[in-house]
């Protein structure tokens, strides 16, 4: 079974970048649709971005779309959500796994890795 790890996250000042990296194990993500969600305390794990399994197309939340950009380097097994022009509002666990649906916005994998803190200051 894939296990997703996440890292990358952080405190950043608003304004500024991060960049997050979800590494895959135990299998190849290479053939899945993949995605970002994230998870604000009292909210519910929202969709963030997606990529197709060929990197050819990308989906995004319209929050965060012109700021964020999915990639994926399938010879590394990982996936990336550069994140710049941070806002407060951003602050949020981040997770990734396959994706499915019409805009690759549902999760399709049932467990999640631990996340990645993302924590931006005003």
């Amino acid at each position: 079974q894939v296990q997703l790890v996440e890292s990358g996250g952080g405190l950043v000042q608003a304004g500024g970048s991060l960049r997050l990296s979800c590494a895959a194990s135990g299998g190849t993500i290479s053939y899945y649709h993949m995605g970002w969600f994230r998870q604000a305390p009292g909210n519910e794990r929202d969709f963030v971005a997606a990529i197709t399994w060929g990197g050819d197309t990308t989906f995004y939340a319209n929050s965060v779309k012109g700021r964020f950009t999915i990639s994926r380097d399938n010879a590394k097994n990982t996936v990336y959500l550069q994140m710049n022009n941070l806002k407060p509002e951003d602050t949020a666990v981040y997770y990734c796994n396959a994706v499915q649906g019409p805009k690759l916005e549902f999760p399709r994998f049932g467990s999640w890795g631990q996340g990645t803190q993302v924590t931006v200051s005003s």
